[in-house]
């Protein structure tokens, strides 16, 4: 059995969310709701993974106000060229690189917002050798 980091995020349009967080991240659908409690959603991961994100839509309630702080979500990427190709690959899904709050996000990754200003970080792998110095 998996442990899974939920991280919900309340969206304005599930179908365009999936497809962006699926073609930047390389997610799939792991599952799908609807009506239930007034909500409609999805959930997305990877096979076997021990996260999975969660998007959201009330039927009759508004997208909420984004956070402000964006490391809600951080992927680590093991080498520079899987962080570059991540980085290219969120561009090319419609994520906008952005100022990150947080400084130490713009000295150990990346910073992308989707279109509903939710913040994720690629978090690049040579901060472990930062720390070992």
């Amino acid at each position: 059995m998996h442990r899974h980091l939920r991280i919900a995020r309340p969206v304005s349009d599930l179908a365009s969310s999936t497809h962006m967080y699926c073609r930047g991240l390389g997610l799939r659908v792991i599952a799908s709701f609807q009506g239930h409690a007034g909500f409609d959603g999805v959930m997305l991961g990877t096979a076997g993974a021990d996260y999975h994100l969660e998007f959201t839509r009330h039927r009759s309630h508004a997208v909420q106000p984004t956070p402000t702080v964006e490391d809600l979500a951080v992927f680590y990427m093991p080498a520079v060229a899987e962080w570059r190709a991540a980085c290219a690959r969120m561009m090319a899904a419609g994520f906008q690189p952005v100022a990150p709050f947080n400084p130490y996000w713009k000295v150990h990754g990346r910073t992308f917002q989707d279109r509903d200003g939710y913040r994720l970080v690629l978090q690049r792998e040579d901060w472990m050798n930062a720390k070992r110095k």
